[in-house]
């Protein structure tokens, strides 16, 4: 039996006390988290947006969707169908594969970046776009 009274409650301390000072835990070397691939997507639409010197409007109405979907789009919070990709990329004078191809680049030149200092393989595979023959 407990030696607590029925009504009193029990309290376990979840920090630590004034006195005591924390742990440092060492530090984890874990590689850089490659970006999401809406994140990267939204990044070549924007820029080249931008670059053509049009308003979010303009692009929405011509591709046919809403601009405040546009811009989620834009800025990675929402993962377009091929559809609405083909449509944003047409209104910007470009081809689906032209952005797909802007965006792999963007990938290849993010990961190769991240990975140079360490990764001799995984740099080696990336000049060569994930292709290696063996003998």
């Amino acid at each position: 039996m407990s030696s607590q009274a029925p009504n009193e409650a029990r309290v376990i301390e979840l920090r630590p006390s004034q006195g005591a000072r924390p742990v440092a835990s060492p530090p984890e070397h874990r590689p850089p988290r490659e970006p999401l691939w809406r994140d990267l997507v939204g990044d070549v639409l924007r820029r080249e947006r931008l670059a053509q010197e049009r308003t979010l409007k303009d692009v929405a109405d011509e591709a046919r969707i809403s601009m405040p979907y546009l811009s989620e789009v834009e800025r990675g919070r929402k993962e377009a169908s091929s559809e609405v990709l083909a449509a944003a990329a047409h209104a910007l004078g470009l081809g689906l594969g032209d952005l797909l191809s802007q965006v792999q680049g963007e990938l290849v030149r993010i990961s190769s970046r991240s990975h140079r200092p360490n990764h001799s393989r995984t740099s080696s595979t990336s000049r060569n776009n994930g292709l290696c023959l063996v003998a």
